[in-house]
């Protein structure tokens, strides 16, 4: 690998010492420096785009061009006539600067070639084809070439640090902006533009007196020629393995017109080749957000579906089949009606083993090894309409409804080396409906109000079924006496009903008042009125007929229950925006009134209090394309109803809890720091975060353990627990190559109680990643990414340190202008810290044919996991435990395909 690093360099050095500089200033009849001009250089032979700049805020421009050629230089501004000289090259770097007059003086010259990159007002244009060398297949490809766009390891975009909130196509909602269907499926032939527009605001009405400075989405223009009609691929193969025939089919079709637009896009393998994994739909919100979001207030309703023992991406089998349609249609400029429905289906099988060491050794808590087998079964279905009324700027309605329901199942064989062997099967069924109104209304230039609905039902029914063998001296014999079952018999079966029904409604009404061009007061008005309900039932299976209703011989020998849980929150909420030259100043607060009540096994408990929650912003825009952000917000963080239900709840084999009814909620401080710069001068982006938590009276576990079987229960600790991490991201294009460094820093500190001993967990993790690739036009492009981090964790009197070094080395090649090669190589080693170290390596490659870059069909053949390697190693920590985990995954798969291009 160092060796491929040196020649990686040596061939950048080489195309640096081959080139000259070319800077200068560019300036108006009046000698005033212009800023954000653009200056290209064309290649008077090839007639290809050489070099491009855009002009600082003194004016000035710097090229990279090679020695003793012919060019052709072209300026231009917004409203001034563009420029065209030609130039040639010699042994010696050249400064020359740029008058650039009216556009009405003389007749205007028209640009031959397109700037890569424009700048005009919040929106950041990139030319598509300015990037592309022939390689590329789908959006994502395009994206990661882009000057301060970045695809993070989650497969959303950052662009200058910034998570995209939205993603269009011609203006329209792409699946209401999900940016991961978007990236791993629209062709990148397509593409023509790719506008990233920074400070986006949804409402246009409310651009002016909201701070929308870290909203970004970006829009997609399509070709000419890609309107009106249909386009996209259909990409069908197969291929053997070991133990079963492969096989994909992957239609991926779009039509967008004036009018409206319909997308489909299809999957059916059994290559592991997931287009949505079902972490990514159950996170599919549909571009919901609560109307509360900014209140200060947080109220948690809880996730009980299947925590499935596999990420989807890791696995020994894995089959599955997608089908997800989205449609929007515009009857008339006011009207504009847009919906999806998605349907994913998997099958999977996983297996890992796991060795496990608990917290303070001092307590006594064994170590385990453990092995287990999954097979998982899911299915979903996530539908929406949506509804958006604009008559005229002063009124806007929106409507949107959606809804999801799903049918998992796991079955899983567990061996510890402590308890023995465990069967166990998991199933829900939930389903979810939620609806949002938002209505936006302009009564003068000086008055807006605002009024934004929601409403929320949600219905979970987990069942769990674990099966253990009742050996002499069982390590489960203990646990089984005190949750009061049978213990004659040679197995236990134990079962659990639960169901969790919430239903919130979620509502906020804002007025604001613009004083003058530089400041505004908002008024907000709202309230948060949610009800859950949690019935549970824990019995012993004894037979056909036969079931134990048990009497645990603790927690008063509660071991169902029957909960009803309300919540109230009616708040106001004053802010006051102020711009001063570089600076806008946003300090507000928010008065609530909080109401709690739950009632189980006959008693009601009942918690009213008013609490005012701060919070502050200020902004230093230094340039248009830098600024510095300070906030902070004090929240006030409430818990679900599961952890206030008082009868016992199992949440695995060797895992179970009671609740507290007389939990009081967690306040917490927040603040954070975030630099962007973007300068296209010298095409360097950099971004900084830094943040800081400190939780006060934060809901914290008291955890009791027998053997490795835990029982946990729920207080508001008066410890504090802390959370600090900082990002740092610098990125620098030299010509043709590109240089990335990423660096990250995270300090947690925790406070828990195990067999009644309070401890502190610390953990401390830093990583660094450098990263360099190229963007040749015509010759091979390489990425080479190292990261490495170390992780260090103390739990009570145990101190562990991981340390992973992974290099990634990326290749991608257009041959002959009809084959196309890519390849990726990655080797993982991590140290564990006490002599031990593990490594394993992956290795994917494809080869392409089509006749030229308009061809209609290709040909492909791709392989995985090349050298054929059993499974991936992990090591980590969380509150408990530390432990050291290997995932089998698939063997070697090698596939032939076809791609048929609409």
């Amino acid at each position: 690998m160092k060796q491929i690093l040196c020649i990686i360099l040596f061939f950048a050095a080489n195309c640096t010492f081959a080139q000259i500089k070319m800077e200068g200033v560019v300036k108006d009849s009046l000698n005033k420096p212009l800023e954000l001009a653009n200056v290209i250089a064309l290649n008077k032979e090839s007639n290809t785009l050489e070099s491009y700049g855009i002009t600082d805020k003194f004016g000035k421009y710097r090229l990279k061009l090679a020695k003793n050629s012919n060019y052709k230089i072209q300026v231009s501004y917004i409203g001034l006539k563009n420029l065209e000289q030609e130039l040639s090259t010699k042994e010696s770097d050249i400064t020359k600067d740029f008058i650039m007059k009216s556009a009405n003086s003389l007749k205007a010259v028209e640009l031959t070639y397109e700037m890569p990159v424009t700048i005009k007002g919040d929106t950041l244009v990139y030319n598509a084809d300015s990037f592309k060398n022939g390689t590329e297949r789908k959006l994502e490809d395009v994206l990661e070439k882009l000057p301060g766009v970045e695809i993070n390891e989650d497969g959303q975009i950052e662009v200058e640090g910034k998570v995209v909130n939205k993603l269009m196509v011609n203006g329209k909602d792409f699946f209401d902006g999900d940016t991961k269907l978007a990236t791993k499926n629209i062709p990148s032939k397509a593409v023509d533009k790719i506008q990233v527009l920074r400070n986006y605001s949804e409402v246009g009405q409310l651009r002016s007196v909201t701070n929308n400075q870290d909203s970004v989405a970006i829009n997609i223009k399509l070709k000419e020629g890609k309107e009106n009609f249909w386009f996209g691929n259909v990409t069908a193969g197969s291929g053997s393995s070991p133990d079963n025939e492969l096989y994909l089919f992957q239609p991926k079709l779009f039509y967008y017109s004036p009018k409206y637009s319909i997308n489909f896009i299809g999957d059916l393998n059994n290559i592991g080749e997931v287009a949505l994994s079902r972490r990514d739909i159950r996170g599919f919100s549909g571009g919901f957000r609560p109307p509360s979001r900014s209140s200060g207030t947080n109220i948690n309703l809880g996730d009980n579906g299947l925590n499935f023992l596999t990420n989807q991406n890791n696995a020994l089998e894995i089959e599955s089949k997608l089908a997800t349609g989205n449609f929007s249609y515009s009857p008339n400029k006011a009207l504009d009606l847009s919906g999806f429905l998605i349907y994913n289906s998997s099958r999977i099988l996983s297996k890992e083993s796991s060795f496990v060491q608990y917290t303070d050794p001092e307590l006594g808590i064994p170590d385990e090894a453990t092995e287990q087998r999954s097979r998982e079964r899911s299915d979903q279905v996530v539908a929406k309409l949506s509804a958006s009324y604009k008559p005229n700027f002063n009124n806007q309605l929106d409507y949107d409804v959606i809804g999801r329901v799903s049918n998992d199942t796991q079955n899983q064989g567990v061996f510890s080396s402590v308890i023995g062997t465990t069967n166990q099967i998991d199933e829900v069924t939930p389903y979810s409906f939620n609806q949002n109104l938002n209505y936006y209304y302009t009564l003068n230039e000086n008055n807006i109000f605002a009024l934004e609905a929601q409403h929320l039902i949600k219905n979970e029914d987990p069942f769990y079924n674990a099966i253990l063998d009742n050996d002499t001296d069982s390590a489960f014999d203990t646990t089984a006496d005190a949750l009061g079952l049978d213990t004659t018999t040679s197995q236990y079966n134990l079962r659990q009903n639960r169901r969790i029904k919430s239903n919130q409604f979620d509502m906020k009404l804002d007025y604001y008042n613009i004083l003058n061009a530089r400041s505004n007061i908002n008024i907000t008005f709202g309230t948060i009125l949610s009800n859950q309900q949690f019935n549970s039932n824990l019995f012993q299976f004894l037979g056909p007929g036969l079931t134990l209703n048990p009497i645990p011989t603790f927690n008063d020998g509660r071991a169902t229950n029957d909960t009803e849980y309300n919540f109230s929150d009616i708040y106001l909420g004053f802010h006051y925006r102020l711009k001063s030259g570089k600076f806008t100043f946003t300090p507000g607060f928010s008065v609530h009134a909080y109401g709690n009540k739950n009632s189980q096994f006959g008693v009601e408990y009942k918690d009213n209090f008013f609490r005012v929650l701060p919070d502050f912003e200020t902004r230093i825009q230094f340039k248009k394309s830098e600024a510095l952000t300070l906030r902070y917000q004090m929240r006030n963080q409430f818990t679900d109803v599961t952890r206030l239900a008082e009868g016992l709840v199992m949440n695995n084999f060797n895992s179970f809890q009671f609740g507290e009814p007389e939990l009081q909620n967690a306040l917490s401080h927040n603040v954070s720091l975030i630099y962007t710069s973007f300068n296209l001068f010298n095409y360097t982006n950099v971004f900084a975060r830094a943040s800081y938590s400190s939780n006060i009276d934060q809901i914290r576990g008291l955890t009791d353990f027998e053997s490795v079987i835990r029982t946990s229960t729920f207080f508001n600790s008066s410890f504090a627990d802390e959370n600090v991490s900082v990002f740092g991201r610098v990125q620098r294009t030299f010509g043709k190559i590109r240089a990335t460094l990423n660096a990250s820093f995270n300090y947690s500190k925790i406070n828990q109680f195990i067999q009644q001993r309070q401890s502190v967990n610390e953990g401390f993790t830093q990583t660094y990643t450098p990263a360099i690739r190229t963007n040749f036009k015509i010759a091979p492009n390489v990425q080479l990414r190292h990261r490495y981090s170390v992780t260090d964790n103390t739990q009570g009197g145990r101190s562990t340190q991981f340390t992973t070094n992974a290099t990634t080395f990326d290749f991608d090649a257009y041959i002959w202008k009809r084959i196309t090669f890519r390849t990726d190589y990655t080797y993982t080693n991590q140290d564990l810290g006490n002599g031990e170290s593990q490594s394993f390596e992956t290795w994917n490659a494809t080869l392409s044919y089509r006749k030229d870059r308009d061809a209609k069909w290709e040909y492909e053949i791709k392989a995985t996991n090349l050298l054929n390697i059993d499974s991936q190693v992990r090591n980590s920590a969380n509150n408990l435990s530390v432990f050291s985990q290997e995932t089998f995954i698939q063997p070697r798969f090698i596939t032939f395909r076809f791609v048929y291009t609409l």
